[in-house]
């Protein structure tokens, strides 16, 4: 059976490159590991490809980019009716890709700004008044377990669609490619648009390090 490719590689470096961050973060959060600068390197990855899946949703392929499968009304009534066709994000997975994307976004954000009471702190630590500091503690501390369950309900509906409806989501986003019948030719795309892919890489990788490095406020220590 004929295949068209639908989701280009860029799209499948980032989602798998998301998984395995996730679960590191994860295996690094525990205070018995002793893990925890990894984890803070771990945590500007992870913003990193957040901001990268931010503008590859600007600038890059048909399938990726947000205009083309953010839930509007409309779309999430055709869908519900059976009525469009979604070689790309279903409205019910264009949920779940904004929801990974605040979440991530935000956890990842707000590590910037807190420590871990012992020896280790993001590099903004200090720079906020008290009050504020507590939100971030607490968007950080209540976060991964939005994530969790975000990621379980997503890992769900993957089953549910395989075992329901007999599609697999999960070999796509390997290969890229889906097969005749449930795409039409004139869904495909014609290639990952590499040299973009590099260009948006490249700049994100810059202005991480700006932020976490070059831009990071020098925290004056004193002992006594």
């Amino acid at each position: 059976m004929k295949q068209y490719l639908i989701w280009d590689l860029p799209i499948r470096i980032f989602h798998w490159l998301l998984v395995i961050t996730i679960s590191a973060l994860w295996y690094t959060s525990e205070p018995d590991n002793n893990m925890i600068e990894t984890h803070i390197k771990l945590g500007f990855f992870a913003l990193g490809l957040i901001i990268f899946r931010i503008c590859w949703g600007i600038v890059g392929t048909k399938h990726a980019i947000f205009v083309n499968f953010l839930p509007t009304p409309t779309r999430l009534k055709h869908y519900l009716k059976g009525k469009q066709q979604t070689p790309g994000h279903n409205p019910m997975g264009a949920f779940m890709v904004v929801a990974f994307l605040l979440l991530i976004g935000s956890q990842a954000t707000s590590g910037l700004f807190i420590n871990d009471d012992i020896f280790s702190s993001g590099p903004y630590y200090g720079v906020l008044s008290g009050e504020l500091e507590k939100l971030m503690n607490t968007i950080h501390h209540w976060g991964f377990d939005l994530i969790l369950i975000a990621s379980v309900i997503h890992v769900g509906a993957v089953i549910y669609y395989r075992v329901a409806k007999g599609k697999n989501l999960v070999k796509p986003m390997f290969t890229g490619k889906k097969q005749e019948g449930e795409v039409n030719a004139s869904d495909s795309i014609s290639h990952s648009k590499l040299w973009t892919f590099v260009a948006v890489v490249l700049l994100v990788a810059l202005f991480v390090y700006w932020l976490v490095v070059i831009n990071a406020p020098v925290v004056e220590e004193f002992y006594y």
